[in-house]
């Protein structure tokens, strides 16, 4: 399977210069765990739901803190003809969950660790349901 029959084409985004809480907003607006963090056109950072609680457990006001002071700088990307496993393997090396989906220098969507385990889950149940097995 390839990454563009999963991935969420919805491009959710955020500034430098916002503040943590505009950005966890944002992302519990939308239900998503991460946001693309762009500087006019170009793709600078990732920030994801577990920064925003990293900051909150050390104790960081949300209201101060910018998205640019806790975000992943020049995120790893990957493109939508991506077999869905090497996806899922760059996550496991660089210890990410989200990856920003690049195509010709645009931004597409993103994928999520979330994402892959659907796939996983859905090629088991078709998997069972084919040879009897499934429950």
């Amino acid at each position: 399977m390839k990454v563009s029959e999963l991935y969420r084409p919805q491009v959710v985004t955020a500034r430098g210069g916002e503040d943590l809480t505009v950005a966890a907003s944002r992302m519990a607006f939308h239900e998503i765990g991460s946001l693309a963090v762009f500087d006019r056109e170009r793709l600078v950072g990732i920030i994801t739901e577990s920064d925003v609680a990293r900051a909150v457990a050390a104790g960081r006001d949300c209201s101060r803190a910018t998205v640019r002071e806790l975000m992943t700088p020049q995120p790893v990307t990957v493109g939508l003809g991506w077999d869905a496993a090497r996806a899922a393997w760059l996550m496991l090396v660089v210890g990410a969950r989200h990856l920003p989906v690049v195509e010709a220098g645009r931004v597409m969507g993103m994928v999520s660790a979330r994402d892959l385990l659907a796939m996983e889950a859905w090629d088991f149940l078709k998997a069972g349901i084919a040879t009897g097995t499934g429950r």
